[in-house]
């Protein structure tokens, strides 16, 4: 989930996205859902090396080696048990456990009848002492299931131990392997009962509402506003092993929103697991808000106190621009006001669309028209004032050219997707499409939608216990 959060925050702070609904008089498209699906691939050899430091190595009997076990009046033992090494596998969902076990057994035994003692016990027979250990060979099949319902279904099967050297008693006179093996088949289908009661069925779903409370945070990001993903739906596909590796795609339909206030946001239950196909890479929607008073401080830097002379026929005449405001109505126009002085003082309110020029890449105001206001009634009829150069110059500055920030936006993200984001979990992807699909003026702001394609994924090579 983290890396997730990461990747969002990427495109959140480049781009400044944010989404949301208008009351205007036209009706916006409802921004299609964000698909994210990653595929991660664990490296399994450092949970192997974690499972070996933490399941014993030496098993004995009770208060060895002063203790005996005695299973009846006429015999008792004691034991010494290792294990080597533990030889793991995996592959698709199946996890194999083997290990080779040594052990060492000492048995005495008495003449009892009807449970009557009717002589001591004889000196202690070694197996294992004197010469190489005895061992065997344990091992454990287990196959997973994940339930659309978040519950861990594990089959564990023993498997029969296979017996490599022979184990012969003084007491008994023969060959007691059987016997020892016996006894060791109901040691392991005790911690095999033991496994499947405790693991057999695992119900996940509270750390994965744990997990989607995460996702539905929300994220303060200083210069941006506030983040929320909003999360829709989980899925969890091709869960698989193979040499060692073990390959999880884990995908999120979102819609990630950015707002200017701290929304709220109730907490929700985590839905089942989606059957949902898997689109692959990332498909993420984004909206832009550009505020209206930065895009004014823009307009103001290229015009204010712009002399701008003009002649029509005897006259000649001079404006001078004392101030730009940007703003948008309800019918998804875009209003530029400019307040000037000179030879005349007044104002004039332009109106355009804003239209995204692909082939350019600019946000520019198409179908400029103006409204004249000034207390001169000689200018309320000299619309030429603002001749062709004026309207020119304007439609150049309220132009917005987005090539460059989409050309540094892909290049950022390219670099922090091929990296090491944190020791162990490193990620290789890249950006294939980055572009703006639409703009609109809205009453707010004047928002912008955006589209980001790509792909993503994640190789986990190292495991610790802080991860």
């Amino acid at each position: 989930m983290r890396i997730i959060f990461l990747l969002l925050f990427l495109l959140i702070t480049v781009l400044a996205n944010t989404q949301g609904k208008t009351s205007t008089g036209f009706k916006l498209d409802s921004l299609p859902e964000s698909e994210i699906d990653i595929p991660i691939q664990i490296n399994l050899k450092p949970i192997y090396v974690l499972a070996e430091k933490n399941i014993d190595t030496v098993f004995t009997s009770p208060d060895y080696p002063d203790g005996w076990v005695q299973s009846d009046c006429a015999t008792r033992y004691k034991y010494h048990f290792r294990r080597s090494p533990l030889s793991m596998s995996m592959k698709g969902t199946t996890l194999n456990i083997a290990f080779t076990g040594y052990y060492q057994i000492v048995g005495s035994t008495r003449a009892c009848v009807g449970g009557t003692v009717l002589s001591p016990w004889t000196p202690g027979c070694r197996c294992g002492f004197d010469e190489p250990e005895r061992k065997v060979n344990v091992s454990f099949t287990s196959t997973f299931n994940l339930q659309r319902n978040y519950v861990l279904n594990s089959k564990i099967v023993r498997n029969e131990p296979r017996p490599l050297d022979k184990c012969e008693v003084c007491f008994w006179g023969q060959d007691v392997t059987n016997e020892v093996i016996k006894g060791l088949k109901e040691e392991l289908d005790a911690s095999k009962k033991v496994m499947e009661t405790n693991y057999g069925n695992v119900n996940l779903r509270p750390y994965m509402q744990q997990a989607w409370n995460m996702l539905n945070d929300v994220h303060n990001i200083p210069g941006v506003g506030f983040f929320t993903l909003h999360p829709k739906k989980l899925r969890m596909e091709n869960i698989n092993a193979s040499n060692d590796l073990l390959n999880i795609n884990i995908g999120i339909s979102a819609t990630p929103v950015v707002s200017f206030a701290r929304p709220y946001v109730p907490q929700t239950p985590v839905p089942d697991l989606s059957t949902a196909n898997n689109p692959g890479g990332f498909n993420i929607f984004l909206e832009a808000a550009l505020q209206y008073d930065s895009l004014s401080n823009v307009l103001d830097s290229f015009l204010v106190n712009k002399r701008f002379d003009v002649t029509e026929g005897l006259f000649k005449k001079h404006i001078i621009v004392r101030n730009t405001t940007v703003s948008g109505d309800e019918n998804g126009d875009l209003l530029i006001q400019l307040d000037f002085t000179g030879s005349f003082d007044g104002t004039v309110n332009f109106t355009g669309k804003p239209v995204y020029n692909q082939e350019k890449k600019i946000i520019e105001v198409q179908d400029l028209d103006y409204d004249l206001k000034t207390k001169s009634l000689l200018l309320k009829t000299a619309k030429w004032l603002f001749n062709k150069r004026i309207i020119n110059e304007l439609k150049k500055y309220a132009s917005f050219e987005l090539g460059p920030y989409y050309d540094t936006a892909s290049t950022t993200m390219n670099t922090w997707l091929n990296r090491e984001w944190t020791k162990g979990i490193r990620g290789t992807g890249s950006i294939t499409d980055l572009k703006l699909t639409s703009v609109y003026a809205l009453p707010q702001h004047l928002l912008i939608r955006s589209n980001c394609v790509g792909k993503l994924s994640i190789v986990v090579s190292e495991i610790n216990l802080g991860f």
